[in-house]
C-alpha cells in the first residue's frame, strides 16, 4: 500500500511525478471508458455525445490532480458510460427520444430564398450558411444550390441542384422502369 501511495500520492498534495502517474493511469481508463461508450461519442458530435466529452473530461480530471479519491471517480465516469450507451440505444430506436435528445434538421434556404424565421430558429445568419455552402458544395455560387439544413448536430448540409442533362437521364430510368 506503502508504494501506491508513493507513486500516485494522496489528496491534493501531490509532486508532478504522481500527478504524471495519476494522468497516465487515467489515460488507460478514458480510453477504456470510450470503448464502452461506442464510437458515436466522438463521431456523430450531437448534443448526448458533446455531454459525454464534456462531462468525463471536467470528472476525471479531479482523478489526476487529487480533487477527489480515485475510486469513485472512475466508478462515476463508468456510470456516465453506461447511461450515455442506453441513451444512445433509446435514440436509435424511438424516434420521439431522438427528437427530444437532439431535435430535428432545420431548413434554411431553399428555391433560391433564405428562411428568415427558420434562421433565427437555428441563431445563424446569412453569412454563416453561405459558410457552411463554401465548405460543403465548393462554391459560393447560390444559383447552384438547392437546399441548405442545419443538421441535428448543428453542422450546415447542403444539396445541389442537379444538372438538367442527370434530371433527364433520371426521368428516361423511371419511364424504362414503369414499362418494364
Amino acid at each position: 500500500m506503502d508504494i501506491l501511495v508513493l507513486i500516485f500520492g494522496e489528496g491534493k498534495d501531490l509532486t508532478f511525478w504522481q500527478m504524471g502517474c495519476r494522468g497516465i493511469v487515467v489515460f488507460f481508463i478514458a480510453f477504456l471508458l470510450i470503448r464502452i461508450s461506442g464510437r458515436r461519442s466522438f463521431g456523430i458530435k450531437t448534443p448526448l455525445d458533446n455531454i459525454i466529452i464534456i462531462t468525463l473530461g471536467a470528472v476525471l480530471s479531479r482523478a489526476i490532480v487529487g480533487a477527489s479519491a480515485f475510486i469513485p471517480v472512475v466508478f462515476t465516469c463508468l456510470l456516465i458510460v453506461l447511461l450515455h450507451r442506453l441513451l444512445a440505444w433509446l435514440k436509435v430506436h424511438n424516434t420521439k427520444a431522438s427528437k427530444v435528445m437532439d431535435g430535428e434538421k432545420i431548413l434554411l434556404y431553399m428555391n433560391g430564398a433564405f428562411l428568415q424565421k427558420n434562421l433565427d430558429m437555428a441563431l445563424v445568419c446569412i453569412e454563416d450558411v453561405l459558410q457552411g455552402v463554401r465548405e460543403c458544395a465548393l462554391t459560393d455560387d447560390l444559383s447552384k444550390i438547392e437546399i441548405v439544413y442545419m443538421e441535428r448536430n448543428g453542422q450546415i448540409s447542403v444539396i445541389k441542384k442537379q444538372p438538367l442533362w442527370y434530371a433527364r437521364q433520371l426521368f428516361v430510368k423511371s419511364i424504362s422502369k414503369q414499362r418494364g
